[in-house]
This record gives C-alpha cells, structure tokens and sequence, in this order.
C-alpha cells in the first residue's frame, strides 16, 4: 500500500484590528510607535466596543420587532452608549463611511 502524506492542518486565524490601529496611529502621531501589548489592549477594546454595539443594535431591532439590524439601529447604539460629543463624532464617520462604501459599489 502507498503510504499517503499526513494531512496538513491550517490554524485559524485570529482576528486583530492590529492594522488599523496602526493606520490610526500614524494618522495622528506619525512618530508614535505601540507595543504589543498596547496593541493587544487596543484590540480587546474595539472589540469590546463593536460587541457592545452590535448587542445594543440587536435590542432594538427587537424591541421594534425587526428582524434585521440597519444604520438606524447601529446609530442609536452609539447614540446610547458613547457620551455626547463622542456618539456626534462616530455617527458623522459611521455615514461617512457608509456613503463611501455605497458610492465605490
């Protein structure tokens, strides 16, 4: 019998927001450099913060007796959950980069 190779498994990428935090940071301190702890930390935060969102727009969508969740829903999280001038700030980039995505469709 012909002895067949082992199979090869591939290892399940985690995801990280590593990249954009970076492009972030270069944005607004172009001689700034993070850690890979602070990296890290930072990751766990947008991630803690898009499950919050995404928690909070399901409630609402079930409150009013939706079934699928849209900007509306996503806008009134941030509404909810981000202090003032912060939820202004991510609803006006929220549209903006809903708009942008749309116009390059």
């Amino acid at each position: 019998m012909a002895r067949t190779a082992p199979r090869k498994y591939n290892k399940a990428r985690k995801q990280s927001f590593g990249i954009y935090i970076y492009k972030v940071l270069k944005q607004v301190h172009p001689d700034q450099g993070i850690s890979s702890k602070a990296m890290s930390i930072m990751n766990s935060f947008v991630c803690d913060i898009f499950d919050r969102v995404g928690c909070e727009a399901s409630r609402l969508a079930k409150i009013n007796k939706k079934a699928t969740i849209s900007s509306r829903e996503i806008q009134t999280a941030c509404r909810l959950l981000f202090p003032g001038e912060l939820s202004k700030h991510a609803i006006s980039e929220g549209t903006k980069a809903v708009t942008k995505y749309t116009a390059s469709k």
